[in-house]
């Protein structure tokens, strides 16, 4: 401020000798710590990796379409293998859920943001640092060493490049991250609820990420020990894992079964959550128990996990526990059976207005089912030894994955999408891909469930013809083109949706949850005013009172100034439009 040149004639200016440039707007994505900014980011860059899961999966058909093709290298093969699993699960199908739960369960929940914003950004940062990782290890040699790089094949006596290494590293930087969300997660689901967000009260979706929030609590670190003690015995003489000198290379198949079964019971309730959301505003109806879908998710949680061994018939393990792990994955018929059931009671009788959100939501539904229904099969014990490690078993937990993460992620998004970009997905291209995923799905999980029967061994370079899997792997290879070429239909579709899609208002769906409360896309602190929560519906209750407000407001007598008019009555309304 200048001093004054004269009396009174004193004027006060402001003075800015540096304006800070503005950054480029990639540069504030990047290093934003606002949850709704990671969300996005985990969103763009798992869907990317979706992309590259998806070529590798195309790669594999191609190579087993004929008998005894060599169209491809073995090794070329063997790499591709190795890093399609750890693509589709750690670096595609979880992040998608994290990015889901990192936008939309605070806004659910009526927080203005998350507890620890910049230990959710690093989660993200280390993600993609595992991410590069992997993949950069294509520029000399990856790994060969299979899916979960199990021991001895991982050990240098077998694989003596650094492939396995950067797989190992990225790998559990990626958990790592995993672990560094789900911390946040759950300090803030349980610290910044609304007033009178009750755990009952809180909607499906949210209840979903705090379960798979401690899901990565347990079974994330569980992997991240296996991966240390792997990289230890390459590199620094241990023997954790070399029979030689007393290890155990089956500890470390139970380390990776129990953390890989735990990401699979995490797809499931993240698809579930977003089944419980989505069906209920085009159905017109409330969920029909949501206590007890919350209580289903709950018991595939505790439960999915402890079935670890049904993935380990094969290995020398005393039959007691494969009894119990046989049992506790017959359990879980129970929970999943009364989910269906409840998503069916859902819709039944209602109004079904067939936008894509729901459409895809029940074609999750129908892929799920089919699959697990295939896992229950070859989870019986004398099943299990006839089909383990074979295709069967490779198409029955593809189709719960693409169930769960493809089509239960393309359901969410189209759903929440309005909410993310203040924009519409077309309806029209979602609804011409979802018959193609679909199709190509079951054909592709049929047939390798058949070829499984007729004994072909699960991720093999090459069968031979006269074995009578000619037919069957033609049909899968052709499924999962098919498949593919939806997939990327609907990847299209998001693409145009986010930057030109229809703009819409802050609630198209007429929605119960608090999400739809804020404007789209909401501001940096969600909500200007956070409502008390009276029940499970509280937009419903919002709505409600809004429409109940119809008197008229007069001031309270008093004796107004001469020269003042008194105060005129005001006609009362419903508040604007715009942040609530």
């Amino acid at each position: 401020m200048t001093p004054p040149t004269a009396a009174g004639t004193a004027r006060p200016e402001l003075v800015t000798e540096h304006v800070p440039r503005r950054r480029q707007a990639w540069i504030e994505r990047a290093t934003s710590s606002d949850h709704k900014s990671v969300g996005m980011m985990y969103i763009g860059a798992a869907l990317t990796f979706g992309l590259t899961a998806l070529t590798a999966l195309v790669v594999m058909r191609v190579q087993l379409i004929v008998p005894e093709n060599t169209t491809i290298d073995p090794e070329i093969f063997n790499r591709v293998m190795s890093s399609f699993a750890v693509t589709g699960v750690v670096l595609f199908a979880i992040p998608l859920a994290l990015g889901l739960f990192s936008y939309i369960a605070p806004l659910q929940v009526g927080a203005r943001g998350v507890a620890f914003p910049r230990l959710n950004l690093m989660s993200f940062w280390l993600y993609v640092a595992g991410g590069f990782t992997i993949y950069g290890s294509f520029l000399w040699r990856p790994s060969e060493a299979g899916f979960a790089a199990l021991p001895p094949l991982s050990e240098p006596l077998y694989s003596n490049t650094h492939g396995v290494d950067a797989w190992i590293v990225g790998t559990a930087l990626a958990v790592l991250g995993f672990v560094c969300f789900a911390v946040n997660l759950v300090a803030t689901l349980r610290t910044m609820r609304a007033p009178g967000m009750a755990w009952r009260r809180v909607p499906p979706f949210t209840w979903a990420a705090n379960l798979g929030s401690y899901l990565l609590l347990i079974c994330g670190p569980v992997m991240l020990a296996a991966l240390v003690m792997l990289f230890i015995d390459r590199h620094y003489g241990g023997v954790f894992f070399d029979p030689g000198y007393g290890g155990a290379p089956i500890l470390y198949e139970h380390f990776a079964s129990f953390f890989f079964t735990g990401a699979f019971a995490f797809m499931v309730i993240f698809a579930a959550g977003v089944i419980s959301d989505v069906l209920p505003p085009f159905g017109r109806k409330p969920l029909f128990s949501q206590r007890g879908v919350m209580s289903c998710m709950l018991a595939i949680a505790i439960v999915g996990p402890l079935a670890w061994m049904r993935n380990m018939y094969s290995a020398p393990i005393p039959t007691a526990f494969l009894v119990l792990a046989m049992l506790f994955a017959v359990a879980l018929v129970i929970p999943i059976g009364l989910l269906i059931y409840n998503w069916i009671a859902t819709i039944w009788g209602g109004t079904l207005r067939t936008r894509a959100a729901p459409l895809y939501a029940i074609g999750a539904i129908s892929a799920m089912t089919i699959g697990l229904a295939g896992d229950l099969a070859w989870s019986l014990i004398p099943v299990g030894w006839q089909i383990q490690n074979t295709t069967a078993s490779q198409g029955a937990t593809i189709a719960v994955m693409v169930g769960a993460a493809v089509l239960g992620g393309f359901a969410a998004l189209h759903y929440w999408m309005p909410k993310i970009t203040g924009r519409l997905v077309g309806d029209g291209v979602a609804k011409a891909a979802l018959p193609l995923i679909l199709v190509g799905l079951y054909a592709f999980a049929l047939m390798a469930f058949f070829a499984g029967v007729k004994g072909q061994p699960v991720d093999i370079y090459k069968f031979y013809g006269g074995e009578g899997l000619d037919g069957y792997n033609l049909v899968a290879s052709i499924g999962a083109f098919v498949m593919a070429s939806g997939v990327l239909l609907e990847l299209g579709n998001l693409v145009h949706a986010y930057g030109r899609g229809v703009l819409t208002g802050h609630d198209p769906w007429g929605a119960a949850t608090l999400e739809w409360y804020a404007t789209s896309p909401p501001p940096v602190h969600n909500f200007d005013v956070v409502p008390d929560v009276r029940s499970s519906e509280p937009l419903y209750d919002i709505r409600r009172a809004i429409a109940n407000r119809t008197y008229t407001w007069r001031p309270a007598a008093r004796e107004a100034a001469p020269d003042q008019p008194a105060p005129e009555a005001v006609e009362t309304g419903g508040p604007t439009t715009g942040s609530r």
